[in-house]
């Protein structure tokens, strides 16, 4: 398995917002192959530290998302959120193979 998280930290009183526009994504990533599942995660003691946590069944898998004329319109998306504020975010990206479960 393979997974993806990409990290930002907004503002506090922004959280509830970047929220909301992931509770309505395009799920365009749901259907890929090889994907397994998509988790928007918010951190407890900081609400403006928000994590999108995507799992797949491998590195190719995602590979190949990556490079997919869906991720591109995804991200084009991204780029022109109604809220000027967000659009100047940038998420830290860690990728990971698990070992062991």
């Amino acid at each position: 398995m393979y997974v993806v998280d990409s990290k930002v930290t907004v503002p506090d009183h922004k959280a509830e917002d970047l929220i909301q526009i992931y509770q309505k994504r395009s799920r365009l990533v749901d259907s890929q192959p090889g994907f397994l599942s998509f988790q928007l995660l918010q951190n407890e003691h900081r609400p403006g530290e928000l994590t999108v946590h995507m799992e797949w069944e491998d590195k190719q898998a995602y590979l190949s998302w990556a490079r997919s004329e869906q991720f591109k319109k995804i991200h084009e998306l991204e780029k022109n959120y109604p809220d000027e504020e967000l659009q100047g975010y940038v998420p830290k990206v860690s990728k990971y193979e698990v070992v062991a479960t």
